[in-house]
């Protein structure tokens, strides 16, 4: 555990934001604090410098992405249809199957150092989704989770009438920190949708935000929503 436990996260929001550009970012901050807590291994407690936590927000252009367990026969598409639909697509190394991000969908990457919050990996993956459940029910949607399934889902409680996922998630960690996050779909597009298996979930369906409450939603609203219960949640001290 760290000798010095640091709970101030700077947030940014990168508007819309090229997905290299901002995986590279991600990796620049993990790859910065992980070499701050091996330089922390050879130095006495009361020495050793804390690490830094980042709260990004973002929307992506188009972009197909699949994680490392993901099936590359879910994604629907071949190189020339990913032209035609202007997607890009990317392997990645988060946890999860493939999932679509685009204009219109809030995404959220955390770069935090667990050891300044708590080590596990579980709890965090369950405090992600709750902020969301929190952020969705101030829009009087009633989201929840679905047991062996990871994200954001309404009409969980009743399988049979096909819940719908309005929030995917998928995470990686190296020395306890954190890189990618969630993407809560509020006015996506949900025809990109189409070309993949969310997921790699065949029976369930995908929705947003504007889909569920018949209207185009105020993209800041939301993202200020999601910005207050994260820092609840994870009793963070916010700054810009």
């Amino acid at each position: 555990m760290n000798a010095q436990i640091n709970k101030a996260v700077q947030f940014q929001n990168w508007g819309l934001t090229d997905y290299q550009q901002a995986w590279d970012e991600q990796e620049k901050q993990l790859a910065e604090t992980v070499a701050i807590k091996t330089q922390n291994r050879s130095i006495l407690p009361e020495n050793q410098l804390i690490t830094p936590n980042y709260l990004f927000f973002c929307e992506h252009p188009p972009v197909y992405t699949i994680g490392k367990s993901g099936k590359l026969e879910n994604l629907l598409l071949d190189e020339a249809g990913l032209e035609k639909y202007g997607a890009m697509f990317y392997k990645i190394h988060r946890g999860g199957d493939i999932t679509f991000h685009g204009p219109g969908q809030l995404v959220a990457y955390p770069i935090l150092d667990l050891e300044n919050f708590f080590l596990d990996i579980h709890r965090y993956m369950r405090t992600l989704e709750e902020a969301v459940i929190l952020t969705l029910a101030e829009f009087s949607l009633d989201a929840g989770r679905i047991a062996g399934l990871t994200g954001v889902w309404l009409d969980y409680q009743t399988p049979q009438n096909n819940p719908r996922k309005i929030c995917a998630m998928g995470v990686k960690s190296s020395r306890w920190v954190t890189m990618h996050g969630l993407a809560l779909n509020v006015n996506t597009d949900l025809s990109y949708f189409k070309h993949i298996i969310p997921c790699g979930i065949a029976d369930k369906a995908v929705t947003s935000m504007q889909a569920e409450l018949g209207r185009e939603i105020n993209m800041e609203t939301v993202a200020e929503k999601l910005k207050e219960h994260l820092a609840a949640l994870f009793e963070m001290q916010l700054f810009d």
